[in-house]
């Protein structure tokens, strides 16, 4: 049996990226509150995230001392299996997608996610300051607003993860 793709019917499937994901760890606080609500709000919903955005994010991860990663990773095991965040390699015609000239610059991994997105018909959040100056495309900001808690014990987990701080330039 095979998943149905097709974007829902309250609109365009929700995509989000590393920088979406690990700015809930970000040094920043708004930027950290505003991820971290993102996700707490949508934890009944699903997500898509690419497969190379999800090893983006543990190849970040992977650079900080042991410690940190054996406090950060339970959080994120949960909530990969709480949360139903489905992953999607790119297909052919994500390659191929016109995405325009104002992408020209973005490095090679945005311009594949903002192709297999807008082939798709999907939306990407994300917290890239790169994907967030561009217009003409699918990506919208976290919004800002009071932090939203997770239910227990993925809240104790998201407390410990934050052990792990990454500052916002490097998402």
């Amino acid at each position: 049996m095979t998943a149905d793709l097709r974007p829902s019917p309250t609109g365009p499937e929700a995509y989000v990226d590393a920088a979406l994901f690990m700015g809930m760890n970000s040094a920043d606080e708004a930027t950290r509150i505003a991820c971290k609500s993102f996700f707490a709000a949508r934890l009944n919903e699903r997500v898509v995230m690419s497969l190379e955005q999800v090893g983006r994010c543990d190849d970040l991860v992977w650079r900080f001392p042991r410690e940190v990663q054996d406090a950060y990773y339970p959080f994120m095991d949960n909530l990969h299996t709480d949360m139903n965040i489905e992953r999607r390699g790119y297909e052919p015609a994500d390659l191929r997608e016109d995405l325009g000239k104002s992408t020209g610059s973005l490095p090679a991994h945005e311009r594949l996610l903002l192709g297999m997105v807008v082939n798709r018909g999907g939306v990407l959040h994300s917290a890239s300051p790169r994907l967030l100056s561009l217009t003409g495309v699918p990506v919208l900001a976290p919004v800002d607003s009071a932090e939203l808690s997770f239910p227990e014990p993925l809240e104790r987990l998201y407390q410990a993860s934050l052990m792990l701080r990454v500052p916002v330039t490097r998402l």
